[in-house]
């Protein structure tokens, strides 16, 4: 079974009594396991197409299913339960809450399962990102490079099937950048996850075993990268 199925995907926007067509037939599917890029110029509709295939927006026509489930007519609760369930996410700007301290913030996504005892599971997965001690730590505590670690921590902690980063390392220097990428392909490699990656990093797109180009709204490309050769345990 594919983890994530996009068939034919269009996203429009009527303005003015104008249509505007952002995302045009666009399709591709994922197994378990699968590193996946977009790549593409700004206002390229990558972050669109990834919101599309997260159940953050609907598409205007075609289909999308994730991990088996078709998102097409579900209403809003019914999407935010499938991402609670089987979604991770890593957004550029970190997207913490700044009233949680950091553990907090690892353990939203347990919480919105009903998993009440998950503390040494968040506990452990900070320490993996080597933030042991910073728990208790607010996130303006922190620097940007921590916080996304923070991100990551939090993004596996409820075991995700698939895992969706929009330009991770964009807002990092390079030396962050780099352990944040390391970070997140062997926490990526060890939970087993498919990784959906919107990056204008084409050394990071490189990493991923397949990258689609998009532009204009448009698929342009498909192409497996000298990474797809290795098996997942080696990558």
């Amino acid at each position: 079974m594919f983890v994530l199925t996009v068939e034919n995907l269009t996203k429009s926007y009527t303005s003015g009594g104008r249509t505007l067509t952002v995302l045009e037939s666009v399709s591709f599917a994922l197994q378990a396991q699968d590193t996946f890029a977009i790549v593409g110029p700004s206002g390229s509709g990558k972050t669109t197409l990834l919101g599309l295939c997260a159940g953050l927006d609907r598409a205007s026509s075609g289909s999308v299913a994730l991990n088996g489930i078709v998102l097409d007519n579900l209403n809003e609760d019914q999407r935010a339960a499938v991402r609670n369930e089987h979604v991770g996410f890593i957004f550029q700007n970190f997207q913490l809450l700044p009233t949680l301290t950091a553990l907090e913030n690892v353990l939203v996504p347990l919480e919105l399962r009903g998993v009440r005892n998950g503390t040494r599971t968040a506990e452990e997965l900070l320490e993996r990102v080597g933030l042991a001690g910073r728990g208790h730590h607010y996130p303006t505590q922190l620097s940007g490079g921590e916080q996304q670690r923070v991100s990551l921590a939090r993004a596996f902690v409820n075991r995700p099937k698939i895992l969706f980063a929009d330009e991770p390392t964009g807002n990092l220097d390079a030396d962050t950048s780099a352990r944040v990428v390391e970070l997140l392909f062997e926490l990526n490699r060890e939970a087993g996850t498919t990784l959906v990656l919107v990056t204008h990093d084409l050394e990071l797109a490189a990493r991923t075993q397949r990258i689609v180009r998009i532009k204009g709204g448009h698929m342009l490309s498909d192409t497996r990268t000298a990474a797809s050769v290795s098996t997942p345990a080696a990558l």
